[in-house]
Formats: structure tokens, sequence, C-alpha cells
């Protein structure tokens, strides 16, 4: 049984000069059962904190959801803290779990 070497995969390099150029990002999970709504929750809470979706992706995996976007805070009106608070708040009202991360910490946790 032939097993694959990590050494071997070919990752790209770390370019620190891409992490400075995406400094207001954060990426935002939502994992739950599925519900009419979620997406229109979620945005509606990201939209009235003027933070901007760069990028989204949904999915429905038999009776659970999932999504993960990209969100530029650059013009957000309260703290990411506050938005992580707020995100989680939500999230328990609407029975789903919310997950944020800037980009940072999100790139540094995944590379090799």
């Amino acid at each position: 049984m032939n097993l694959l070497n990590p050494a071997d995969l070919p990752f790209s390099h770390f370019d620190e000069s891409e992490e400075k150029s995406l400094p207001d990002k954060v990426v935002i999970t939502v994992v739950g059962k599925d519900r009419v709504g979620i997406i229109a929750t979620v945005t509606s809470l990201l939209a009235a904190e003027q933070v901007n979706i760069e990028d989204i992706t949904q999915k429905i995996l038999g009776e659970f959801f999932t999504m993960i976007l990209i969100g530029d805070t650059s013009r957000c009106s309260i703290s990411l803290n506050e938005l992580r608070a707020r995100l989680l708040q939500k999230g328990e009202e609407i029975g789903v779990q919310i997950f944020m991360q800037h980009t940072s910490i999100f790139r540094a946790m995944h590379r090799i």
C-alpha cells in the first residue's frame, strides 16, 4: 500500500505580501440543520454592519446546511469582537453555529 508523503505534495509558498493585501478580510462559516432563512439572516446582519460579502458558497448535505463566505470588514461599523459576538448570538437564535476567523488566522492554521 502506497501512502502519500505530505512533503511530496505541491504546496504554494505562503506569501506575506498577499496577507498584507487582505488586512480586512474574514472567513465566516455557518453549519447547522437546514431551515428557511439562514442565508438571509446572516447576510442581513453583515449588511447592517457594513460588511461586504466578496465570496459565498453554500451546500445542503442531507438535512444539514453549510455556508462559507469571505467578508470585507474595512467599513465595518463595529469591532471584530463585537461582530463575532453578534454572529454567535444570531446563530443561537436560528439554531446554527457561526464561526468567524480573520483571514490571517485562517491561513496560518491551514498552511503547512
